[in-house]
């Protein structure tokens, strides 16, 4: 059978740093207090001008080069983003023409921080299909663009930055034993919609709006959910927790990471952070996660890697996949 198989993978991150100390000059919090209830001690920002876009071209650059490839081996580009370029067109189309590939197609998908796993999903198909043999799926995202600076229970979580993965068609022989994709599983409740969203949009109040979340209500459904799409996507690939080498998660918050990896019966030494270095940067997080891994050695070939994102929606899922 086709696999849809991980042929390279690359993230940028912009070069301002920012520290949790740069919040106190104008919010009551401090460096302790951050650190204490997310496990982020600095995250990136974008600089004035540089959009979305420009992160996912340079993410996309280093995973082209990670595999040996240029711009127009690739059919086709999926970009997860909750804060794209423009209204239209899709910001994907935007990376298509900077990274100079003139064929193939390009679109977004919103799912926001659960945006990359449900894009890995659709290539995943679309390579099972025969629609597209090379996928570039990237998750990128300007999150600082979008935070009320006076709410310090949301503000001080988020950061910016890009990640890009390259799925490639590969042939498999249908066993858990094949490298590349095994199994997904997607879900999604609107009627949690309220809980974790930005105020406005195009239709409703022609205006850009602000990150808004009940913190304690994403919580107590994150841990729940996210175990529960784990245990999902391995039961359908035939795989148990002891399986497992790696765990890949959503970078939200060290106490929703900690909290699934128990509920799991999971070690944290399997378990992938980068959290503390670059706070929630939503569909960004997880490629960003997965190449800062892969360039510590933490992520090899044969390696049975899960990955798992919740986000505003509610969204939620997860992939399966052996490196």
């Amino acid at each position: 059978m086709i696999r849809a198989q991980v042929r390279g993978i690359g993230h940028y991150l912009p070069e301002r740093v920012v520290p949790n100390d740069w919040f106190t000059s104008f919010l009551d919090t401090s460096n302790e207090w951050i650190v204490s209830r997310s496990g982020i001690e600095r995250r990136h920002f974008a600089a004035e001008g540089q959009t979305t876009s420009d992160l996912a071209i340079r993410a996309a650059r280093a995973a082209l080069d990670d595999a040996g490839l240029v711009a127009d081996d690739i059919d086709s580009i999926i970009l997860a983003t909750s804060t794209p370029d423009l209204t239209f067109p899709a910001t994907a189309t935007i990376v298509q023409a900077g990274l100079g590939m003139t064929r193939g197609f390009a679109f977004d998908v919103q799912a926001v921080c659960a945006g990359f796993v449900f894009a890995l999903a659709n290539a995943n198909a679309m390579i099972q299909s025969g629609q597209a043999k090379r996928i570039l799926v990237i998750g990128a995202e300007t999150f600082s663009r979008i935070m009320n600076w006076e709410d310090r229970g949301t503000c001080v979580l988020f950061g910016d930055g890009a990640g890009a993965l390259i799925l490639e068609a590969a042939e498999g022989d249908g066993t858990v034993e094949d490298r590349g994709i095994l199994a997904t599983d997607l879900n999604s409740d609107g009627r949690y919609r309220d809980i974790l969203q930005v105020s406005g949009g195009v239709s409703s109040s022609q205006t850009t709006g602000h990150l808004m979340m009940a913190g304690k209500e994403v919580f107590r459904h994150a841990v729940d959910k996210l175990a529960q799409t784990t245990l999902a996507v391995m039961e359908k690939a035939g795989v148990t927790a002891e399986d497992i080498d790696r765990v890949v998660p959503h970078q939200a918050n060290i106490r929703i990471i900690t909290g699934t990896a128990r509920k799991l019966g999971l070690p944290m030494d399997k378990i992938v952070v980068t959290v503390q270095d670059h706070g929630n940067t939503s569909a960004a997080s997880i490629p960003l996660a997965m190449s800062v891994a892969k360039a510590e050695g933490q992520l090899r070939p044969g390696q049975l890697v899960v990955t798992e994102a919740i986000g505003g929606g509610l969204a939620w899922g997860a992939v399966l996949l052996r490196w």
